[in-house]
């Protein structure tokens, strides 16, 4: 029969130690002060006014512009504008030097002297030769040869004096002209450099319609079409919006960003006071132009059901809940709210996958002030 070995007494101490570190720390939990409520970044959803539900970045374009080059290749001697300046049809923007052009031209003009002279020659022996056969003193085969030389001489002459056009048209050439009234966008050479044939000199914005250039999203490019109604609004004169309309839309998007460039064209009476290159803010409408709600993106949670939710503030205790809504097209920084969202939610902005059903928080706003749980909605946008 197996015997069985008491317990040590310095053992039976260290058992009866360790239970009571366990019953004092379970203790201490239960007794644990409750941890202060988390600050958060909170905000109101935006209200659209019913302007569109969508807006995207642009820049002010002119609907004409041409890239400025010469059709050959020099030394530019001299640039007599910049950028910004105003220019008008046919004046001269800058010029090559023309000394190597003016040689071949007075080369080929040499090239057409000795073609006349090689003809005039031709000419009177064909003649000369038309009256001796007349007379029977040649046979035929010399008059067809002399034909044959005349026919030859009078084709050189003509390709002569075609290249002599050409050396003169590229004599030309060394002076760059406005092709028609506008401003010149911007300079891309100096003088004294070297350009080849093509390279682009100026840009040149012409005088007429203004637009503005943005980038359409992939996920809703098919809600937007040629001709449908937007709003301008500039930068520089916030709230003030032109009306305008889509003129066109690339027909495939950009390989890197996976946009589409569209052009807005802005109405004749409303380009009074625009300057190129302005930033502005183009409103198109869509789909969830009827909510008239938007929020941030980071503040769009996971929702039950696969849906989405974002986390809004009790006013009356602290406390934060978790209210499903139903989105729109996300845009490029906010997501448009269809349903399920009062006009003056605090809601919280960021860190929501922290938060968790009922926990007590502090809303502040986007300078760290505290948020007063009576704040209207226009305090903490």
């Amino acid at each position: 029969m197996r015997r069985l070995t008491p317990i040590r007494p310095a053992r039976h101490a260290r058992l009866l130690l360790a239970v009571c570190v366990l019953a004092l720390a379970a203790c201490a939990d239960r007794n644990a002060p409750e941890p202060p409520p988390r600050p958060v970044l909170v905000t109101t959803p935006v209200a659209t006014d019913g302007h569109g539900g969508a807006a995207f970045p642009g820049e002010i374009r002119a609907r004409e512009e041409s890239a400025l080059a010469f059709q050959v290749g020099g030394q530019l001697i001299r640039r007599d504008v910049d950028a910004g300046a105003q220019v008008r049809r046919g004046q001269v923007l800058a010029e090559i030097d023309p000394g190597d052009l003016r040689l071949q031209q007075q080369s080929a003009q040499a090239q057409v002297a000795a073609a006349e002279a090689e003809y005039a020659r031709a000419r009177t022996d064909r003649a000369r030769y038309a009256a001796l056969v007349e007379q029977q003193l040649i046979s035929r085969s010399q008059m067809d040869a002399q034909d044959a030389a005349y026919k030859a001489a009078q084709s050189q002459l003509r390709a002569a004096r075609a290249q002599a056009d050409v050396a003169g048209n590229q004599a030309g050439y060394t002076q760059l002209r406005a092709p028609r009234d506008g401003v010149i966008a911007s300079r891309e050479a100096e003088a004294g450099q070297v350009v080849a044939a093509g390279q682009t000199i100026f840009v040149l914005a012409g005088d007429g319609g203004r637009e503005v250039a943005i980038a359409l999203p992939e996920s809703r490019i098919a809600t937007f079409a040629v001709g449908q109604p937007a709003e301008v609004e500039l930068w520089n004169r916030p709230g003030v919006r032109l009306p305008g309309t889509i003129r066109e839309i690339a027909a495939a998007a950009d390989p890197q960003v996976r946009t589409y460039a569209a052009r807005v064209a802005l109405a004749d009476d409303a380009v009074d006071g625009l300057e190129l290159g302005q930033s502005a803010r183009v409103h198109l409408a869509g789909a969830d132009a009827a909510t008239g709600l938007e929020v941030p993106l980071t503040a769009i949670q996971p929702g039950a059901d696969d849906g989405k939710a974002v986390w809004v503030v009790d006013r009356a205790s602290g406390t934060v809940r978790s209210v499903p809504v139903e989105t729109g097209a996300y845009g490029a920084r906010s997501v448009p709210v269809l349903s399920g969202l009062a006009a003056d939610a605090l809601v919280v902005a960021a860190g929501g996958h922290l938060l968790r059903e009922g926990q007590r928080v502090t809303p502040v706003d986007r300078e760290n002030r505290p948020v007063g749980m009576q704040a209207t909605p226009e305090a903490v946008k």
